[in-house]
């Protein structure tokens, strides 16, 4: 098989596609890019995707070893989700995804958040937790 065909068709390629591709996944990264490492931080900057896809989609991404989560015992209970050296090697690519978004898309159109009320009660919840 020459090597144009084979990169062509290579599944590890394929596989990285997929795994990036799927709805929200890129958003997901690209918000703990810019910083947020709390889900609700995470909700914040992904408005109109539900809690639960968002829980599922930070599973697969730690089965990936893309990114981390740790659970530290406190009151109320905190989780932190950060991106590994394999995630944060994705930089390039989102930065890449974005130029060629601005170019070749176009603007988003207007969209309504699905829960505006969850998400401010969930950051005015952690806002007041930090002025304690």
């Amino acid at each position: 098989m020459s090597r144009s065909s084979r990169e062509d068709s290579c599944a590890e390629f394929h596989q990285a596609i997929e795994l990036i591709g799927r709805r929200w996944t890129g958003m997901v990264v690209r918000s703990m890019l810019n910083g947020a490492t709390r889900f609700c931080d995470i909700a914040v900057a992904v408005p109109n995707m539900s809690d639960k896809m968002l829980a599922k989609r930070l599973k697969e991404l730690e089965a990936q070893s893309i990114i981390t989560r740790t659970v530290t015992a406190d009151t109320p209970v905190r989780v932190d989700y950060e991106l590994t050296a394999k995630g944060r090697a994705l930089e390039g690519v989102m930065h890449a995804m974005g130029k060629w978004a601005d170019r070749w898309v176009g603007e988003c159109p207007a969209t309504k958040e699905r829960r505006p009320r969850a998400r401010r009660r969930l950051v005015a919840a952690r806002t007041s937790r930090r002025g304690a």
